[in-house]
């Protein structure tokens, strides 16, 4: 069975655990009486889960995911290289209606995407519009390396499926990079 790993990286109260947990549809949220409350990650959570819509085409096997659910507080970030290290694919999440977020993904792109040498096919962006927001999901005015990315808009609240599709999508690309890979070290022992 092919296994992924993905990281969920961007400024804090961006909405990487909502989404994450949305995603995995995991029940594993912090949850509180008062569903407003912001309770922001300590470092990182690890959510294992398999997706029936992403399926390996290299003989038939099934595919299984761990999200890595990391912290936005730069006071973690000693800890980035253990996070980082044998990842897939890093979805940069971020609050379009805060402006210093627009900024700082750039950095989260540097240190997560280039730094580890990573294909920006294997980068995903996402503009998380939180509930009540009046977000513009219009163009979004990002820095040269990141205009060349994927960028998606997520709203749980008007949209859900939309971006359980985009997600789905850029797991199956994720899974093609592993199986290729994979098989090229196959083909390099029978040589």
């Amino acid at each position: 069975m092919l296994k992924a790993k993905v990281l969920f990286v961007g400024p804090c109260e961006s909405g990487k655990t909502v989404l994450a947990n949305f995603l995995t549809e995991s029940s594993d949220i912090t949850e509180s009486s008062d569903i407003t409350k912001y309770n922001p990650t300590q470092g990182v959570r690890i959510l294992e889960f398999e997706n029936p819509n992403v399926a390996s085409n290299n003989k038939g096997m099934g595919c299984e995911f761990e999200l890595w659910d990391c912290g936005g507080d730069l006071k973690f970030e000693s800890c980035w290289p253990a996070l980082m290290k044998d990842a897939h694919g890093v979805v940069i999440v971020f609050n379009a209606d805060i402006p210093s977020h627009v900024k700082e993904i750039k950095m989260w792109y540097s240190c997560f995407v280039q730094q580890q040498f990573l294909q920006d096919a294997q980068c995903l962006l996402v503009a998380h519009h939180k509930p009540g927001s009046e977000g513009d999901t219009g163009n979004l005015a990002l820095a040269p390396p990141l205009a060349k990315l994927k960028l998606v808009h997520s709203n749980l609240e008007e949209d859900p499926e939309e971006i359980r599709m985009e997600f789905v999508n850029y797991l199956k690309s994720i899974i093609s990079s592993v199986s290729e890979s994979r098989d090229r070290e196959e083909m390099l022992i029978f040589t």
